[in-house]
Parts: C-alpha cells; structure tokens; sequence
C-alpha cells in the first residue's frame, strides 16, 4: 500500500480539544491534512483552529458536540453534509476513565463512560467508513489502551471498553483489506494529559511513566505509515513486550492479580 498522502485527506479528529486528539490535529495540519475538529468545548477548538489555519493554510471546520449523547455519528455526518465537508480520514480519539470499586462508582458516570469510550466509536464509524472506502486513499484510527489487553481492577468498566475497541477494530481491519482503507486500533501507554485530571488520580498509571503525547502520536502515525499497517499496535516497545507478554505467557489468575496489586491507591487524588 502506497504512503499516506496526508496532503490529500481531511481528517475527523475527536476529542480534538486537548491531549492526544490537540497533538494530532497539530501534527496533521503540519504535515498538510485538513480537518475536522471535534470536542465539547467549543472555545478551545476554534483557539485551536484559528492557529492551525494561519500555521498551515490548511482548512479546518469545527464541530462541539457531546459524543455520549445517542446517534451522535448521525449528528455529525448531518453537521458536515451541511457545511459541503467531506472527510477521508478518521480519528476515533474521545474517551475517559473512571477509577474506584465497581460496587462503589456512580451508575450514570459508567453509562457515560461506556457511551462516550464504546458507542461513540461504534456510531462514528459506522457513519463514516462507507465514504472513507469509497474515498480508498484514508484512514479509521481508533485509539485503544494498554489496558485493552488485560482486566483491570479499579478501571473495570475502562478496560472493557477499550478491549472493546481493540477487538472492534481489528475486525473492521480485516473487512478494509483490498478497499484502500487502513484501519488500525492503536494503544497508548499511560500519557501525560488531562486523562489523570478527569479521573481524579495518577494511581491508574499503574505506576508506569507518563508519556508525552507528542511521542504517542508520532508512534501512531509511524505504525499507520507502514506499507501494510497493522490492525494494532501498542505505543512504544516495552508497552508492546507487556501486551505480548499478557496474552501469551501469564495465567488470567495471574495477571489480574498483577493488575489489582498495580492499581491499588498510592497517592491522595488530584484536587479539582
């Protein structure tokens, strides 16, 4: 498969606001993609705009929405058919986390949790793959998590989820082989964004080092470059030592066991 021209695509960036989905965008724009740009807050994604346009003379359209909300894919295919936008490229980036004992967490928080980390995913790709095959030059990024490959104790629902995407979109993988599509799940190690502010500890690190965005998305768009990209890969080589080793080598009993003892709390939570 030929190199990615990025720029030819425009590119749908969720949770575009800050963290991992800001770094794309920047680094997308940079290398000449057109955008769409899409989060909740509305202020922080047309500032981010506005430097991107006068950066890279690129276009980029901006869309605030709440993607928990239902048929949200729906909504945003509506926004773009609107605006005369049509994308060639996807990234499924949106997401948070919840920490603490299942018995113990709110039960509208984990359906926002689910809706936002599953659904959304779910609903925006299956709006847009039709044209993103028929384009046959883009890519479905749809960024997963190192807690993807495990149970994780505390994170129960968190890692579910992103188990979810992983296996989701490998099978979306095998489905695009021969239409031109690249489709990759992509996992991230614990990053240094406001991930940790929204769920309200450093403790779901798990005691790992924080990653800088700027390295995880250049692991990504390095994976998605290649000539046959993968349907997954995890972000740097001793995240992917640990995802190989967690499938291959250890019990179940024996990894969740690891898992609880990782992400029992260390430190107080993070005030708001």
């Amino acid at each position: 498969m030929a190199a990615v021209d990025y720029r030819a695509q425009t590119t749908l960036i969720t949770g575009a606001s800050a963290g991992i989905g800001e770094q794309f965008s920047r680094r997308l724009a940079a290398l000449g993609s057109d955008l769409v740009l899409v989060a909740r807050r509305e202020d922080r994604l047309e500032r981010l705009a506005e430097e991107l346009r006068a950066a890279h003379g690129v276009r980029v359209h901006v869309v605030a929405i709440d993607l928990a909300q239902a048929n949200a894919g729906a909504a945003l295919a509506e926004n773009l058919a609107r605006a005369g936008v049509r994308v060639t490229s996807v990234i499924n980036n949106a997401g948070f986390g919840t920490y603490g004992l299942f018995h113990e967490e709110d039960p509208q928080r984990l359906r926002q949790e689910i809706a936002l980390d599953v659904m959304a995913v779910v609903d925006i790709s299956r709006a847009f793959i039709t044209q993103l095959r028929a384009a046959g030059h883009g890519f479905l990024l749809n960024v997963a998590s190192m807690a993807a490959y495990q149970p994780n104790p505390r994170m129960a629902v968190y890692g579910a989820a992103k188990a979810f995407v992983l296996n989701f979109t490998e099978a979306l993988w095998e489905e695009s082989r021969g239409s031109g599509l690249r489709v990759m799940a992509f996992s991230p190690g614990a990053t240094r964004t406001e991930f940790f502010d929204v769920v309200g500890t450093e403790d779901a690190a798990g005691g790992t080092t924080l990653r800088s965005p700027v390295e995880v998305v250049e692991n990504a768009l390095a994976a998605l470059g290649r000539k046959r990209t993968p349907p997954s890969m995890a972000s740097g080589r001793m995240n992917r030592v640990v995802a190989a080793v967690m499938h291959r080598v250890l019990p179940r009993r024996r990894i969740v066991q690891i898992m609880g003892r990782m992400t029992t709390p260390k430190t107080k939570p993070i005030s708001a």
